[in-house]
């Protein structure tokens, strides 16, 4: 007998494009004809971390860090190839070829129709969003990917560590500043709340739900709500920028190009890299998603931090923000459609 919760599910499942054009549809209405109510929740964070969107994170990646047998971390290094590919497009490729992009489309391609004196503004955004690698949601592209639970962990926490040493030395060559004033609140606080203390509650809850012999029963019960979470949160972030969005439609199209070209370019790169050195597609999609998503709260402290909160640059950063969920979905379309073809051989 078929299962009525994973029936809707997959229903869900099938059409999860228009749900997310749905929800961010509703998401620019809200801001617009509910200002005070998103500026209310838009305002409640700490250290540039929503808190509204912090728990709906939450309830999207506990389901799969309860997946994870915490006692298996060590044969991570089995897929070493995989970790190599994705620390390489991370801090290697990532920041630079965005930098090329940002240089190509700002100062020639959009020059004409650009504010002049914000063309360094908003070139600085774009770098600065590139070399912030995600955190929290690449769990939830690695899960709906059928990622290894262990690898993405484990390159997630790797990541963390590399950002705290290049991300100023990197952001500060490509843009030419001699030093970079980095929010360590935001990026230390995000690892706590985004890492640390998801990863030790999963850890004892999963210990007591395999005690209890209903670990199972708990995923499939708590699956709906991580989709649901998902949605919400896409009707959140495109509520905070709802008049931004109407207010300057073109500039927002114009800034999103570059970076959506700058998601399909790293995750097809890290895609293909991984494809070449026999790594497997648990490993190869995840390894995609963590190479191409970005650690917008990072970016958007930074960008504002630097050069101001009306500034192009912190513009920048929040169009990634809008473009995060909806091209990162359609690429974990993309690797999950093409598992055939990538297992061929």
């Amino acid at each position: 007998m078929s299962n009525p919760v994973q029936k809707n599910l997959s229903l869900f499942a099938r059409y999860l494009t228009l749900w997310v054009f749905l929800s961010m549809l509703i998401g620019i209405v809200l801001g617009n004809i509910a200002p005070k109510f998103t500026l209310s929740l838009g305002t409640f964070e700490v250290a540039h971390i929503n808190l509204s969107v912090a728990i709906l994170i939450w309830i999207m990646i506990l389901p799969m860090l309860l997946n994870i047998d915490y006692t298996a971390l060590h044969k991570v290094w089995q897929h070493r190839n995989g970790i190599i590919v994705t620390v390489g497009i991370n801090w290697l490729v990532k920041p630079f070829s965005m930098a090329l992009l940002g240089w190509f489309f700002i100062y020639h391609v959009f020059s004409d129709f650009l504010d002049p004196l914000q063309w360094d503004s908003y070139y600085a955004g774009l770098v600065i969003l590139a070399a912030a690698p995600c955190t929290a949601m690449v769990f939830v592209w690695s899960k709906l990917s059928g990622g290894d639970a262990q690898f993405t962990l484990s390159q997630v926490a790797l990541n963390d560590l590399i950002m705290i040493v290049a991300f100023a030395p990197i952001v500060g060559l490509l843009l030419g500043m001699a030093s970079i004033h980095i929010p360590w609140n935001t990026l230390l606080l995000s690892v706590l709340i985004y890492i640390i203390v998801p990863v030790i509650i999963a850890y004892f809850w999963r210990k007591y739900l395999l005690r209890k012999q209903c670990l199972k029963l708990t995923l499939q019960r708590m699956e709906p709500y991580s989709m649901a979470a998902l949605l919400l949160m896409i009707v959140l972030l495109f509520a905070f920028q709802g008049k931004q969005i109407l207010a300057q439609p073109l500039v927002i199209l114009m800034l999103a190009i570059p970076i959506t070209i700058q998601v399909y370019f790293t995750s097809g790169l890290a895609y293909l890299l991984n494809k070449r050195l026999g790594v497997a597609h648990c490993v190869a999609a995840p390894s995609a998603l963590i190479g191409a998503s970005n650690f917008f709260e990072l970016a958007v402290a930074t960008a504002i931090a630097l050069f101001g909160f009306e500034s192009g640059a912190a513009l920048a950063t929040v169009v990634g923000v809008l473009v995060e969920v909806p091209v990162m979905l359609s690429v974990v379309a993309i690797v999950n459609r093409s598992k055939v073809w990538y297992e061929r051989g």
